[in-house]
């Protein structure tokens, strides 16, 4: 630490309280005495009188000091640059750097390739005193347009991994690892993991990251579009999901074959509260009641956008997806038919969502391809409209609002309009 005096009428950077006060140079502070000829004094009583009125000292306070003591003919401080120990700016300035280059200089550990420990400095000199600035960081750059989000919190990692209960025999399909934070504390849990990465950048990043260790064999990379591939087997689906995917992902879960015992996903927080929506809920759906049909969805944990890096633009929520086995005996497509049209306008009836022209008109061509193909012959006066109207008021859904029926209610009419030989698809 260099002790050194400093003519404080030509800066209006320090904060003058006591009888000394530091200086950084070159990223290393110094002691400094504070000069006490009658400009300092000066200086310092008005950036008391500044603190007094609650006002900040800025440069140009400094600048219209320093002009008033010109004025006054004062003489300029007589100890400006003066070291008590005979150091010299540009001495200070050699040592900085050399301190710099050994701390640059110094063995990396092996560990996750994106810890600030392990930021190497590009070598490049910034500002006129060449100190050197830390302006990039080891590994990939991160894709935000491919849902990259990095989740950096071991405790929420460990927590992910947790819910899943998972078992010494358990494979595990996780689908976007990323650098393997959250693969490496499935690893030490499970029998094998099976990870889906598109990006071969962060595909090899994690390779790399297991290599040689007691993990290596244990862990399956699969290279490409999840949404392009058949999913292997798996007991237990864990994922820090890449948003843009969120919903097809979901329900190629849910139609998998075999079912699995269960999953855990990390959603967009809005997506998340959707697919837990009960009947009366504003974010209550199509989404959410597709989905609680073939599946028990509970919400695990609300996780921040802080968590991750670089930090995304909502907030996030994990969430656990168990598969009703046996699954339901519905044909989805019919059932997602007559959904789309109920959910249309969630908040009018039934008998008002089923009137608009093209939706009669659909009706109309599936009941007669139904008629055709089971040798039924159409009345005389047939009429779609009053058909659907009648197995809505037959059953006591006309005045009904999506937004309040649930699955059973669904169901129910489902089967009405099937028995009356009217299908959705």
């Amino acid at each position: 630490m260099s002790h050194f005096h400093y003519d404080f009428s030509k800066t209006g950077a320090f904060d003058i309280t006591n009888g000394a006060d530091t200086v950084t140079i070159n990223s290393v502070k110094h002691v400094v005495d504070v000069c006490v000829c009658e400009n300092c004094k000066k200086i310092v009583a008005a950036k008391k009188a500044a603190a007094a009125k609650k006002e900040e000292w800025t440069y140009k306070y400094s600048r219209m000091l320093e002009a008033q003591l010109n004025e006054s003919k004062s003489t300029s401080c007589t100890l400006v640059h003066r070291f008590k120990d005979n150091v010299t700016i540009q001495q200070l300035r050699k040592r900085n750097q050399v301190s710099a280059t050994n701390a640059t200089n110094k063995p990396r550990t092996i560990g996750s390739p994106y810890d600030k420990s392990q930021r190497k400095s590009n070598g490049v000199t910034g500002g006129s005193n060449g100190a050197v600035e830390n302006t990039r960081h080891f590994g990939p750059m991160f894709n935000k347009d491919l849902g990259q989000h990095i989740l950096i919190n071991p405790l929420v990692s460990q927590g992910i991994v947790d819910k899943a209960n998972l078992k010494q025999t358990d494979t595990v399909l996780e689908v976007g690892p990323g650098t393997g934070n959250l693969t490496v504390k499935i690893l030490e849990q499970a029998k094998k993991v099976i990870a889906c990465e598109a990006d071969a950048r962060l595909a090899a990043e994690l390779t790399k990251r297991v290599q040689g260790g007691p993990f290596q064999y244990k862990l399956e990379i699969l290279q490409g579009d999840v949404m392009k591939r058949d999913l292997p087997f798996f007991d237990v689906c864990i994922s820090n999901t890449p948003y843009q995917i969120s919903s097809p992902l979901t329900f190629k879960l849910i139609f998998h074959r075999p079912i699995f015992r269960c999953a855990v996903l990390m959603f967009q927080r809005e997506f998340a509260l959707r697919l837990i929506a009960r009947p009366g809920d504003s974010l209550y759906g199509r989404l959410s009641i597709n989905c609680q049909l073939y599946a028990k969805v509970t919400h695990i944990m609300k996780v921040g956008k802080n968590n991750f890096k670089p930090p995304p633009n909502v907030e996030s929520s994990v969430v656990k997806i168990e598969p009703l086995n046996p699954p339901p005996p519905v044909d989805f497509e019919e059932w997602d038919g007559l959904v789309r049209i109920a959910f249309a306008r969630k908040h009018k009836t039934l008998a008002a969502n089923f009137k608009p022209t093209a939706t009669m008109q659909l009706l109309e061509d599936n009941y007669k391809t139904f008629c055709a193909a089971n040798d039924v012959i159409l009345e005389d006066g047939f009429v779609m409209k009053e058909k659907v109207l009648g197995v809505l008021n037959q059953t006591g859904y006309s005045d009904s609002r999506a937004a309040k029926m649930d699955i059973d209610d669904f169901l129910k009419l489902l089967s009405a309009f099937h028995d009356a030989g009217i299908h959705f698809c």
